[in-house]
């Protein structure tokens, strides 16, 4: 959709997470292409966007937060740059406001300039998890938020009998990443070929390292005593390289290190199966089409608190979106060495076990298609329809 134009839009888009960074700046690029006189941006956001032409209002790490702890201690800052990024909202409105994750933040500044400016188009990128818990923030968001657009395929649906505002399946980010997930005839060989290359993916934070690199070493040496020979590869970020030599050092199976994204896809397309925290690294193993089991681990306190909030059955992308449990999941005392390596073990060899989850990815391929529009295009469709629809 190319609407004319008569003069620059000019959009204000806040993301307050890396993650968010990405999607925005894929939304920014796309919305650029498809409105004839041009686009403005301002807001909050990071390198991406600042290379996308965003004028920042302040580094977006304010903003970024992980844990309860954290949160506290960086309250102050988020409070007064939520004032701050009303402030210059209200003060020279933009032709439309575009929240891109960061929930908390961008709920709190969406309410406020819905009461200041009521006619301002509100876009919200990347829907709340109230499918998981919290459910009620759906209903609260009718009204402030004019539409959602949503990563995953039964968000839209959610969304409608939880009575939240209009919402539009864009389709997630990773899907672009497809064709580089894709094994070669190569990749394939070494996929099926011996000794098998076991992917093992234990977070890209300290605390993860810490929690999850214990029994993750364990089930590996665990897997080797059994007499199961395998390639170890652990795929990481540059800048982590050090911290994930250092948590892997004493591990029973050393694994071979490998950084950057490249290097990462070609791990994935060559890999038989993994061991991965659960996280977003779940759904790309899924689309790579590799067999994997997922664990993770929380702090006790945190554990019970989570307990009465959440609501979801699953806690892995894969097994959330397919609605049942391919894929075994591994959560809190679960998470043991033995039981890492019991539901590790039997994905190695051609099997039930394997077949089932390779089945199950078959059918989230198609649950997730965008029709073959890369999601961005999409989301900046839905954004123009937002503004069309307002005049």
């Amino acid at each position: 959709m190319t609407l004319p134009a008569v003069k620059p839009l000019d959009v204000f888009i806040i993301a307050g997470e890396e993650s968010g960074d990405i999607l925005a700046a894929g939304l920014m690029r796309s919305l650029a292409e498809k409105w004839a006189g041009g686009v403005s941006y301002r807001g909050v956001g990071g390198h991406r966007m600042a290379a996308a032409g965003l004028r920042g209002l302040y580094p977006m790490d304010d903003l970024t937060a992980m844990g309860f702890s954290a949160v506290i201690g960086k309250l102050p800052t988020i409070l007064r740059r939520m004032r701050q990024t009303v402030e210059a909202i209200v003060a020279n409105p933009p032709e439309i406001l575009v929240l891109v994750d960061a929930q908390d933040f961008n709920r709190r500044v969406a309410g406020q300039v819905r009461r200041r400016l009521p006619h301002l188009p509100i876009v919200k990128y990347v829907a709340p998890t109230v499918w998981a818990w919290r459910p009620g923030r759906a209903r609260k968001m009718y009204g402030t938020i004019d539409h959602v657009l949503a990563l995953l395929p039964f968000e839209p649906e959610v969304m409608r009998r939880l009575g939240g505002p209009e919402t539009s399946y864009v389709g997630h980010p990773l899907l672009s990443e497809i064709p580089s997930l894709q094994p070669s005839a190569a990749d394939l060989a070494l996929r099926n070929g011996e000794p098998p290359i076991v992917l093992v993916l234990p977070g890209s934070r300290r605390m993860e390292l810490k929690r999850l690199g214990g029994p993750f070493g364990e089930a590996l040496g665990l897997l080797r005593a059994r007499g199961q020979d395998f390639r170890l590869v652990l795929p990481t970020l540059p800048r982590l390289v050090d911290m994930v030599a250092e948590a892997t050092q004493d591990w029973p199976v050393r694994p071979h290190i490998v950084a950057g994204e490249e290097a990462k896809l070609a791990a994935f397309r060559t890999a038989r199966v993994a061991l991965a925290a659960s996280g977003t690294v779940t759904l790309e193993l899924a689309l790579a089409g590799v067999p994997f089991a997922a664990a993770y681990r929380v702090p006790g306190w945190e554990a019970k608190v989570a307990k009465h909030l959440i609501i979801g059955r699953f806690a892995t992308l894969p097994n959330i979106i397919l609605d049942g449990p391919v894929v075994p999941e591994l959560i809190q005392h679960d998470c043991t060495p033995a039981k890492l390596v019991e539901a590790l073990a039997p994905l190695i060899p051609d099997g039930p076990s394997r077949q089932a989850q390779l089945d199950g990815f078959a059918r989230l391929d198609a649950l997730m298609s965008t029709g073959g529009v890369p999601p961005s295009d999409r989301a900046a469709e839905s954004v123009l329809g937002v503004l069309a629809a307002r005049g």
